[in-house]
């Protein structure tokens, strides 16, 4: 690409389209770096704080304003949606989750056998689901945020993957990675309404759908929600 102003020579940069005619908005005066690269919610934040520092208030309004509208013009041109076949389980979750199984029983075993106290049991179940929880996750996300493609040489090579749910957690839009392990991955351990932890984990996800135990283990943390909701407004007239 070929940019010029008025500070500097025309110069040529490695770059892609969409930085390209996000570099007909920046303000002279500002190097093509700061636009040169993944631009996520933290990035735009201190490309507005540079352009502030730089340039003074006026033009990072401005750059501001035509950020904005030139994203809202740019994401409802992508027609980027989100569908079911962009909640990708990964494979490895039936296989961390049978590991996780076999440990509770075998600390079950402990238990009965009088090895560990109901206390020490109860705290060991919470960790190993606590940690498959976590391995899951982590896998899920590996899983999303890579995709397989075929390059102009016809060899097939990683890249960033264009799945709409993991743009939006990625880029600071929306969401995050524990929401979207709740859809791809497993909800995980609930807490009831006095803040314990339940030991029996939701194993399933919101894609592959809830279980009769699962759905009524899911809703102690409704009940949590809407008891310190009617809370707060009894608390609002008093106070």
């Amino acid at each position: 690409m070929k940019t010029a102003s008025s500070l500097r020579k025309p110069s040529l940069k490695d770059t892609t389209v969409g930085r390209a005619i996000l570099w007909m908005i920046v303000p002279k005066g500002l190097p093509f770096s700061i636009v040169n690269q993944a631009l996520g919610k933290k990035a735009i934040s201190k490309m507005l704080n540079t352009c502030y520092r730089i340039l003074g208030l006026k033009p990072t309004v401005i750059f501001a304003d035509q950020t904005m509208y030139t994203g809202f013009a740019y994401a409802a041109r992508s027609g980027a949606s989100v569908g079911i076949d962009d909640m990708v389980i990964p494979e490895k979750k039936h296989e961390i989750i049978s590991e996780a199984e076999a440990e509770v029983a075998e600390i079950q075993e402990q238990f009965q056998s009088g090895l560990v106290t109901a206390g020490e049991r109860y705290n060991k179940v919470i960790d190993i689901w606590a940690a498959a929880n976590d391995r899951v996750s982590k896998a899920m996300m590996d899983n999303l945020q890579t995709e397989t493609v075929i390059n102009r040489d016809g060899v097939e090579e990683q890249q960033v993957s264009f799945n709409s749910i993991y743009m939006m957690a990625d880029s600071g839009a929306r969401g995050s990675a524990a929401q979207i392990r709740q859809l791809a991955g497993m909800r995980g351990l609930m807490a009831k309404p006095d803040g314990s932890i339940i030991e029996t984990p939701i194993t399933a996800n919101f894609r592959e759908g809830l279980n009769v135990l699962q759905y009524f283990i899911s809703t102690h943390g409704a009940r949590k929600g809407s008891g310190g909701y009617r809370t707060e407004k009894q608390r609002t007239p008093v106070t």
